[in-house]
C-alpha cells in the first residue's frame, strides 16, 4: 500500500452499503435525510476526524474519509441512523487506499450505479463536497479527488454512449409504465413528492407518456407548484392526498419521508392501482399488496429492467474506464508530489539553516561584504538544489520511498512522514 502524507496515523477509506448486497430495507435502516446527514458531519468535526464526505441515495449511502480505523466511520453511519453494527458487518463493504479511490472514481462515474449509466448520483458528490466543506471537513485530498470524479463524469458522458437515453430510476420507472399499462395517455397518473427523483419522473411523464392528466401532491405545495408550472400539471394540497389516490390509476411515490406514507388505509377504490415506490426508506407499507386490486413496485424491481439501450451501454464500459484511468493516474501524480513536498520543504529550510549560518561567518571576516548580493545569489543556489531533488523524486526511474529516505538521512531531517492512503 503507498503511504500518502497527510495526517498522522489516518488512512483513506470508502465504506458504506449498496443495492449490491443490501436490499431496500437494508438500505432504509442506512439511508440519511439531512438533518442526519448535518449530525453526522457535527459529530466528525467533533470526533476529530480531518476530511469526510457523505452520500446517501437511493441506491447507496456511503462515507468517503481518513480514520485510524474504518470503526470511527461504522459508528458515526450507525449513531446518525436506524443501522446497526450488525447489518453494516454482514451487508456493508469497506475499501482503503487505492481501493477507496478506484471505487468512488466508479461510483461518481455512473459504473456502479443501480442502473448503468445514471450519473445523478454526480450531483450528490457536489452537494455533499458543499457540506463538507461548510463543515470543514473538505482537506485537499478528498476535494482534488472529487474534482477529479467530476472530471472522469464529464469526459465519460461526451466521448461515451453509456449514458445515452434516460438511464436513471425516474426513467426507468416511466418505461415500466409504458411497458405495463395500456392506453397509459388516458390513466389518471398522481405523483406524490417532488424532490430530486419526483422532478425528474414527472419531466419523464410529460415526455414519454404524453398524459395531460398528471396531479402533483407535495407536503410543501409550493415546491410542486415550481415543477407543475413548467409543465401545465395540476396541484393539489397534501391534505386531499387520499381523495387523489383513490381517483388515480397510477400513483407514484417519490417522497423523502423516514417511515411509509402510503397504507392500504388510504385506499378505498376498487379500481387497478399500480403504484411505484421510488423512495428510500421505502414510502409505501407492505399491506398495499393485501389490496387484490393494488400492485406495488418498488425501484429495486426497476432496476432489473433490461433493453437493447442498456446492451449498448455495456459495450461502451471499457471505453469509461479507460478515461478513469488516464484521470485517476493524474490524481495519483498529485498524490505522488504531494507524498514528498514535506521532505522538499524541510530541505529547504535546512538549506537556508546552512545559508544562514555561513552569512553570519562571512559577514564577520569580510569588511566589504555585499549582503544584498549574497542573499540573491544563496536563495537562487538553494532554489537549484530543491528543485533537482523534486525533479528526482518525480523521475519513475527510482523508488520514491528509498530516495526520501536517503535525503532525510544525508540532510538529517526531521520525520515528514505523516499520511497514508
Amino acid at each position: 500500500m503507498e503511504h500518502y502524507h497527510m495526517s498522522t496515523g489516518q488512512y483513506f477509506y470508502a465504506l458504506g452499503l449498496s443495492y449490491k448486497k443490501a436490499d431496500a430495507d437494508i438500505r432504509g435502516h442506512f439511508s440519511l435525510d439531512e438533518p442526519s446527514k448535518t449530525a453526522l458531519l457535527n459529530q466528525a468535526k467533533s470526533n476529530g476526524i480531518q476530511g469526510l464526505i457523505v452520500t446517501s441515495t437511493c441506491n447507496r449511502t456511503e462515507i468517503y474519509g481518513f480514520a485510524e480505523h474504518p470503526y470511527q466511520l461504522i459508528q458515526l453511519l450507525c449513531e446518525n441512523t436506524k443501522g446497526t453494527v450488525e447489518e453494516f458487518q454482514k451487508y456493508a463493504y469497506i475499501y482503503k487506499g487505492h481501493e477507496a479511490i478506484s471505487h468512488l472514481f466508479r461510483v461518481g462515474s455512473g459504473l456502479d450505479s443501480q442502473i448503468l449509466g445514471d450519473f445523478e448520483i454526480i450531483g450528490q458528490l457536489k452537494k455533499s463536497t458543499v457540506a463538507s466543506k461548510a463543515h470543514g471537513l473538505l482537506n485537499p485530498f478528498i476535494e482534488r479527488l472529487v474534482n477529479s470524479v467530476i472530471q472522469a463524469s464529464k469526459r465519460i458522458k461526451t466521448e461515451t454512449e453509456i449514458s445515452s437515453g434516460a438511464t436513471s430510476v425516474s426513467f426507468a420507472s416511466v418505461q415500466y409504465i409504458l411497458n405495463t399499462i395500456d392506453n397509459v395517455t388516458d390513466k389518471n397518473i398522481l405523483l406524490f413528492g417532488t424532490g430530486k427523483i419526483g422532478r425528474n419522473t414527472c419531466e419523464n411523464l410529460v415526455k414519454h407518456t404524453k398524459n395531460e392528466q398528471i396531479t402533483l401532491i407535495n407536503r410543501t405545495k409550493g415546491k410542486a407548484e415550481a415543477v407543475a408550472g413548467k409543465f401545465n400539471l395540476v396541484v393539489k394540497d397534501y391534505a386531499n392526498l387520499q381523495e387523489e389516490i383513490n381517483e388515480a390509476d397510477i400513483l407514484i411515490v417519490a417522497t423523502g419521508a423516514q417511515n411509509p406514507t402510503v397504507d392500504k388505509q388510504l385506499i378505498q377504490s376498487k379500481k387497478d392501482l399500480l403504484i411505484l415506490d421510488l423512495s428510500i426508506p421505502k414510502n409505501v407499507d407492505e399491506n398495499v399488496t393485501d389490496l387484490p386490486n393494488v400492485k406495488r413496485i418498488h425501484l429495486d424491481d426497476l432496476s432489473q429492467i433490461t433493453d437493447e439501450t442498456l446492451e449498448r451501454r455495456k459495450k461502451q464500459i471499457p471505453l469509461a474506464e479507460s478515461i478513469i484511468e488516464d484521470i485517476k493516474a493524474e490524481f495519483v501524480g498529485w498524490l505522488e508530489t504531494r507524498k514528498f513536498a514535506p521532505t522538499i520543504k524541510a530541505l529547504k529550510q535546512k538549506l537556508q539553516g546552512f545559508k544562514n549560518a555561513e552569512l553570519d561567518t562571512q559577514r564577520k571576516k569580510m569588511a566589504n561584504f555585499n549582503e544584498e548580493q549574497a542573499e540573491i545569489i544563496s536563495n537562487k543556489i538553494i532554489q537549484k538544489i530543491t528543485n533537482h531533488f523534486a525533479h528526482h523524486l518525480k523521475d519513475d526511474a527510482f523508488s520514491t520511498d528509498e530516495s526520501l529516505d536517503l535525503i532525510k538521512k544525508v540532510f538529517q531531517l526531521e520525520n515528514t512522514t505523516t499520511k497514508h492512503v
